[in-house]
């Protein structure tokens, strides 16, 4: 049995930015980003080739609701690229045939998840040039963790 990695995506204009889990799924740290230069659906490939990479299970990907929890066009377009997303997996699985992809692929609230990385960032003392990258990383361990913890509190009730 393999060992389960879950992924952390928060789709931003000008990258996205990555988290991974630890093999006990406990702990999320940074992955990295990936240029998207204004347009997020440029990452799906890359994202594909580091699902491969990392052999990930579960991907959370960050679901950009309006304040008032409404969609508006990030979310939609969000919602957009999970489908691609989800269709791209499926059909590498499957050799182009019409099936289900192994890998499960979820939408999960991200409101204030931004303004928790620049908090966690700023008491961690990090900021300067480097600082925005740094928050698109940060804020898909946000998105991960709170995913994680929820998942944890489920198993042990």
């Amino acid at each position: 049995m393999s060992t389960p990695i879950w992924m952390g995506i928060d789709l931003g204009e000008a990258r996205i930015g990555l988290a991974l889990c630890d093999p006990e799924l406990t702990l999320a740290y940074p992955a990295g980003n990936i240029e998207v230069q204004g347009d997020y659906f440029r990452g799906l490939w890359p994202v594909v080739d580091l699902i491969r990479e990392h052999h990930v299970d579960q991907v959370i990907v960050g679901y950009p609701l309006l304040l008032n929890g409404t969609e508006g066009r990030s979310a939609k377009n969000a919602k957009r690229w999970v489908r691609n997303l989800t269709r791209i997996l499926a059909d590498e699985e499957n050799d182009g045939l019409e099936g289900e992809s192994a890998v499960g692929v979820v939408l999960r609230d991200e409101r204030l998840t931004t303004v928790s990385a620049h908090q966690q960032l700023y008491d961690a003392q990090v900021g300067g040039r480097g600082h925005r990258p740094r928050v698109d990383q940060q804020s898909a361990v946000v998105l991960l963790q709170s995913a994680l913890d929820e998942y944890k509190v489920s198993k042990e009730l």
